[in-house]
C-alpha cells in the first residue's frame, strides 16, 4: 500500500526527491497572476455590466450571457484541458491559455455588438479551460518539499478564494475610473507578465506522453458539463418546471454517468478513477463544490446591497470587501502551514465551513438602514477566516500525493468542482432570493419605496441564509468523510509522486 503523510499535502515531511527548483518561488508568482486573472474574471465584469449595456444597447435578459458565456466555456472544457496538459506538456498548456486569454480578452474590450461580447467571453473560458489546471498542476509538480508546498498553496488557495473579491474592486475602480471595456484590456498586464515569466522559467515536460486523449470520454464529460452549468443557469430566467432547465439538468446527469462508466473500461481514461479513489482527496473535491456555490451568496448578493441599498459607488463596493480578502489570506496561511498539519484536515475544514456559516447567518440581520461597520465588516471577517480554513487546504489536499502524470487531471477536477458550484449557487440563490422578494410584496403597494427596499432585504437575506446553509452541510460531510490525523492514501488510488 502506498502512503502519503498529512505533510505530503500539508506540513512536515515529504518523500525524498531530488532538490528543488531554485526558480520556484518566481513559478510561484507567474502561476499566482495566471490564477488571479482567471478567477478575478468571474467578477470583474459584473459590476461593468450596466455600463457595458448601455453601450451596446442589449436587453436585461441577454445581460447573464456575459457571465454565462465565460462559465459554460471554463466548466465544460477543464478536465479536457487538465489532460492536454499531461498528455501535451504543462508549459506550451499554460503559455497558449494565458496567450488566447489575452486574445480574447482585448476581442470583448474592443467589442462593438453584443455578439461579439458574447463570443469573447466564451473564448476567454475556452482558453481559461485550458490556463487553469495547467497552473494548479505545475504548482503541485514544481513544489516537492512539503513545508515549502504547504507555503505555495496557502498563496494559490488564497488567491482562488479572494479572486472574486479581487475583481469586483478592480472591476469598480476602472469601470469608475476609465470605461467598462478596461474591465477586460487589464487582462493585458496580467497575461504579459505571466506569458514572459512562464517562457522564461518553465521547463518542458510532457508526463503522459504515452497516453492518448480519450475522445468519447471527452465528448461525453464536455457536453455533461455542459447541459448541467446551462440548466442551473436557465433556472434564473425560466421556471424550475420548463424543459431548458429540468430537461438539461436530466441529460447532464446521464451524460455524467455514462461519463464515468466509460471511465471504468476506457484504455487512456480521461479521468483515471485512481484520481477519485482517496477517500481525502475525494472530500476535497466535494468541498471545494460546496465552498463555490456559497461563496456566490457573499460577493453577489452583499455587492447588490452595498450599491443599491447603502449606495456605494463601484470602487467603494470593492474596498468594502477588501478586510474579507486580508482575513482569507492569513488565514490561509494559518491554517494550511500550521493548523491542517497539527491537527488534520478532520477538524480545520469544518471548523472552517462552520465559521463561515455562523458569518452568514450574522449577516441575515442587515436592514435598509445598516451600517457597514456594525452589520456588515464585522461578518465578513468572520466569513473571511471561515473560508480561509477550508479552501487552501482542501485544494492542497485535493491535489496532493497525485502522480506526475494525472496533475493536470486532477487539477483540472479541482476547478471544475468550484466552477460547477458557482453555477449552482448561481441558479439556486437567485431563484430563492426572488422568490422571497416576490413573497414579501404579496398583499403590499409595490409601488412604496420602503415597501419595495425591504422587499429587496428580504431577498438579500434569504440568499445569506441559505449560503449559511450550503456552509453548515459542508461542516458536517467534511466531517463525516475526512480521515482522522495524518492524511493516509488509499491503495487503489493515484500514487505518491517521487519527483
Amino acid at each position: 500500500m502506498s502512503q502519503t503523510t498529512l505533510a505530503d499535502a500539508t506540513g512536515t515531511s515529504a518523500p525524498p526527491g531530488p532538490p528543488a527548483s531554485s526558480k520556484r518561488w518566481w513559478i510561484l508568482g507567474i502561476i499566482g497572476i495566471a490564477q488571479l486573472m482567471v478567477v478575478l474574471d468571474a467578477t470583474i465584469v459584473n459590476i461593468a455590466l450596466p455600463s457595458a449595456q448601455q453601450d451596446l444597447g442589449f436587453t436585461d435578459g441577454n445581460r447573464q450571457w456575459i457571465v454565462t458565456a465565460y462559465a459554460l466555456a471554463f466548466a465544460s472544457l477543464l478536465l479536457l484541458g487538465g489532460r492536454i496538459a499531461d498528455l501535451f506538456g504543462r508549459k506550451p498548456a499554460f503559455l497558449i491559455g494565458v496567450a488566447g486569454f489575452a486574445g480574447a480578452s482585448v476581442l470583448g474590450g474592443a467589442s462593438t455588438s453584443f455578439g461579439m461580447l458574447v463570443t469573447a467571453r466564451a473564448l476567454q473560458g475556452v482558453f481559461g479551460a485550458l490556463l487553469a489546471p495547467a497552473a494548479l498542476s505545475l504548482l503541485n509538480t514544481t513544489f516537492t518539499d512539503a513545508k515549502e508546498r504547504a507555503k505555495a498553496f496557502s498563496v494559490y488557495g488564497a488567491i482562488a478564494g479572494a479572486g472574486g473579491a479581487v475583481g469586483l474592486l478592480l472591476g469598480g475602480v476602472l469601470t469608475d475610473a476609465l470605461d467598462w471595456r478596461w474591465t477586460l484590456y487589464v487582462n493585458l498586464v496580467f497575461a504579459v507578465a505571466a506569458f514572459t515569466g512562464g517562457w522564461i522559467l518553465l521547463s518542458s515536460h510532457r508526463d503522459a506522453a504515452g497516453a492518448k486523449l480519450d475522445l468519447p470520454g471527452t465528448l461525453l464529460v464536455s457536453a455533461g458539463l455542459f447541459s448541467l452549468v446551462y440548466g442551473f443557469s436557465n433556472a434564473e430566467t425560466h421556471d424550475w418546471s420548463s424543459p431548458q432547465t429540468w430537461g438539461f439538468l436530466a441529460a447532464g446527469a446521464v451524460l455524467l454517468t455514462a461519463f464515468t462508466w466509460w471511465q471504468t473500461r476506457a484504455k487512456h481514461p480521461l479521468l483515471p478513477m485512481r484520481v477519485l479513489l482517496d477517500r481525502d482527496r475525494a472530500a476535497s473535491f466535494i468541498t471545494v463544490l460546496i465552498t463555490g456555490a456559497g461563496m456566490f451568496g457573499v460577493f453577489l448578493f452583499l455587492t447588490y446591497y452595498l450599491q443599491l441599498n447603502l449606495g456605494f459607488s463601484p470602487t467603494k463596493t470593492g474596498v468594502a470587501f477588501l478586510p474579507m480578502m486580508a482575513t482569507l489570506m492569513v488565514m490561509a496561511q494559518v491554517s494550511t502551514t500550521v493548523l491542517v498539519p497539527r491537527i488534520g484536515p478532520k477538524i480545520v475544514i469544518p471548523a472552517g465551513f462552520a465559521v463561515a456559516a455562523v458569518g452568514m447567518a450574522w449577516l441575515t440581520g442587515i436592514g435598509a438602514d445598516s451600517g457597514f461597520a456594525t452589520h456588515v465588516l464585522p461578518q465578513l471577517l468572520l466569513i473571511g477566516a471561515g473560508l480561509g480554513a477550508v479552501m487552501p487546504p482542501a485544494m492542497a489536499l485535493a491535489t496532493s500525493g497525485i502522480a506526475a502524470e494525472d496533475a493536470g487531471v486532477a487539477s483540472a477536477t479541482v476547478n471544475t468542482m468550484q466552477q460547477v458550484g458557482g453555477s449552482i449557487g448561481t441558479a439556486l440563490l437567485n431563484t430563492l432570493a426572488a422568490s422571497a422578494a416576490t413573497s414579501y410584496l404579496a398583499g403590499r403597494d409595490p409601488a412604496d419605496k420602503l415597501t419595495r427596499a425591504q422587499a429587496t432585504i428580504e431577498s438579500y437575506t434569504t440568499a445569506f441564509w441559505w449560503s449559511a446553509g450550503f456552509f453548515a452541510a459542508g461542516a458536517v460531510i467534511a466531517f463525516l468523510l475526512y480521515r482522522r490525523g495524518a492524511v493516509r492514501q488509499d491503495p487503489e488510488a493515484a500514487p505518491v509522486v517521487h519527483m
